[in-house]
Formats: structure tokens, sequence, C-alpha cells
């Protein structure tokens, strides 16, 4: 599977080890899928951590996911602009990634941020996780 992964559920999984996002995680890297992004996405993975608000998380832990679920997939480089109306315009490297890269899904828990019918679904954690279980 071909998915990008909303910054919210990286620092959910590691907020909140064991639970929903945590275990969707850990099974896209065991299963080894394609994690698509870009400079920006992997920026925002690590400035988002860095925040004051998440001095909770372990670094050294926070780094290992980043670096694991980076090291699944491809950078895409500069991607195409993607001009649609997003109700975050934060999420709009998201989307352009996905739309890029052709993904099969965004991963988030803001599924109503984005929009649907370009290619590619919105799944909260809890769905591909039920997915995977599914269809191991």
């Amino acid at each position: 599977m071909r998915l990008v992964v909303d910054t919210n559920v990286l620092v959910s999984a590691l907020l909140n080890a064991g639970r929903t996002p945590d275990q969707a995680l850990a099974r896209v890297c065991e299963r080894r899928d394609s994690v698509l992004y870009d400079r920006r996405i992997a920026d925002e993975y690590r400035a988002v951590l860095a925040r004051p608000k998440f001095q909770s998380i372990d670094p050294s832990r926070a780094e290992a996911l980043v670096v694991a679920l980076l090291a699944l997939g491809n950078d895409l480089g500069e991607v195409p602009a993607w001009t649609g109306t997003l109700i975050d315009p934060r999420d709009r490297c998201f989307v352009e990634v996905a739309i890029a890269g052709g993904a099969d899904a965004i991963v988030t828990g803001n599924t109503r941020h984005y929009p649907t019918g370009l290619g590619f679904e919105v799944l909260p954690p809890a769905a591909l996780l039920h997915r995977f279980v599914a269809n191991p």
C-alpha cells in the first residue's frame, strides 16, 4: 500500500503507545508499506515533535519512528501544486504528495479536513488497522 501519514497520526502514536494509531503505524512498518513524503512533510514531523507541548515524548523514540517511516518510503522531492480548497491549508502538502505519488490513502485523525474524489482514500488509523487485519 502507498500511504501518506498525517503528522497527527504520528504524534498520537507516540503519545499513546499500544493504542490504535501506534498499532496502525507498527503494522505499516511490519508490512513494509510505502510511506510517501516530501521535504515539507519530513520537516513538519520533526518540527511538530519538537514543540514544548510534546516534551513528554522520548526524543529518541520519536526520531526512531520518523526514521522508520521515512525509510519505508519515497521522498518525492518537489511535487506539483494542487489548488483545490482545504479546511486547513496546512494539510496541502499531504494532498499534493498523495496525488503526485499515486497514494492509496492518506492516514489521518482529521478525515473531515480532506476532500474526496482525488484518487485516494482518507482513512483514520482504526480503518487502516481494520483493513490490515482483514487483509494481512
